[in-house]
């Protein structure tokens, strides 16, 4: 990874960790944490309010993402979800009520803490069929053609490797698998610097793809079925934007896992997966879980 792509990564984990911080420690007694809203266009006000009724008040306030992806992936019983970029867990937790106790719900995301913030957010909501990953989209911790439907809010756009992350997504899904994912999408017409204009990679906007662009990356992967739908406009020519894609039933070549760089395998997942002491005890850190004995992993 060069330089640049290493500093924009940091620079997306700084904001997202400092996001985590603010739900966790924000928030009166009565009220609960202040959302960490970007603007109208993005945050826990594009859910409906019987969702965010539901969950815990930490996982609504920790919303960033630019859309509801749980709303339209289809998601059904039995089935199993992974979330790219999963944060303080929200669509993982409505994820894992959509699919129910015969599915799982998988979150993955790079922030240690948004991944504490999660852990917590699971036991506060009694989720027993969910599990988060430590991990970048880009090297999925998951073996080959085990998920059912991928989902992702407004965190595709932050990659700074799209191509990597098209292909891995692609790897993980099952044939027949699909992908439902809100992301933010340019106009054809748009330049990379008239984007980088209308905003940041941390807001969302400067590492977007257009709509062209964004086809031939899924197309280049293997997916069909794309479907591109603008939702509501973000900026002067910028769009939240529905993503749907199929992975073909039949699909050569033939299944691989990718190990995890920071942890070993549990429950048959290269991952590392919700350690035993801080299933019980949310307040233990991903670091200091990591080291325990084993893993609480929930099937």
């Amino acid at each position: 990874m060069s330089e640049q792509s290493t500093d924009l990564r940091e620079t997306v984990r700084q904001r997202y960790a400092a996001a985590a911080v603010k739900a966790t420690e924000g928030g009166t007694a009565c009220c609960g944490p202040e959302p960490v809203e970007v603007d109208e266009n993005f945050g826990s006000t594009l859910y409906a309010a019987d969702e965010r009724d539901a969950l815990p008040a930490a996982a609504v306030a920790a919303s960033l993402g630019c859309g509801n992806p749980t709303a339209v992936a289809e998601l059904r019983e039995g089935e199993r979800v992974l979330d790219l970029g999963s944060g303080g867990g929200i669509d993982v937790l409505l994820s894992a009520r959509r699919v129910g106790p015969t599915g799982k719900a998988y979150g993955l995301d790079m922030t240690d803490e948004m991944l504490e913030l999660a852990l917590a957010n699971a036991v506060k909501a009694g989720a027993t069929n969910v599990e988060f990953l430590k991990g970048t989209i880009e090297a999925i911790p998951l073996p080959s053609n085990t998920i059912d439907v991928v989902i992702s809010n407004c965190v595709i756009n932050l990659s700074v490797d799209k191509p990597a992350v098209f292909a891995e997504t692609f790897r993980v899904l099952k044939p027949g698998g699909r992908i439902g994912v809100s992301d933010v999408v340019a106009d054809d017409t748009l330049t990379s610097e008239q984007r980088a204009e209308r905003g940041d990679y941390v807001g969302c906007i400067a590492g977007a793809l257009s709509f062209t662009e964004y086809r031939a990356g899924l197309e280049a992967a293997g997916f069909t079925d794309i479907e591109i739908t603008p939702t509501h406009a973000v900026a002067d020519g910028m769009h939240s934007a529905i993503v749907r894609a199929t992975k073909p039933t039949t699909v050569d070549g033939p299944a691989t896992t990718v190990p995890h760089a920071e942890g070993g395998s549990c429950c048959g997942v290269a991952a590392c997966c919700t350690p035993a002491e801080q299933a019980t005890d949310p307040s233990v850190t991903v670091s200091e879980a990591k080291s325990s004995a084993g893993c609480a992993c929930q099937n």
